[in-house]
């Protein structure tokens, strides 16, 4: 366990006391309860998802294309995708 020291209001305080002399606690006992009440109400943040990147290939060379020379090959992907 690690140690702490917490300041609280007067009133708090006196409450808490008064707690867990009522319930035959020590105040460290009440604070340890409270603060596992307390973190059960903040459920603990996944992961963060990846973010995905296209993947890349690797042909083994310079592969240079002419963007002018694929348009047949986008208007047929385009043709179908209308049908």
């Amino acid at each position: 366990m690690t140690r702490t020291q917490i300041q609280f209001p007067e009133p708090h305080y006196q409450r808490l006391k008064e707690i867990a002399e009522r319930q035959d606690w020590s105040l460290s006992e009440v604070m340890r309860k409270a603060a596992e009440h307390f973190v059960t109400r903040f459920p603990e943040e996944p992961a963060p998802k990846k973010v995905w990147r296209f993947p890349i290939l690797d042909c083994g060379g310079d592969f240079l294309t002419d963007p002018a020379s694929l348009r047949p090959e986008v208007d047929a992907i385009l043709e179908r995708s209308a049908s």
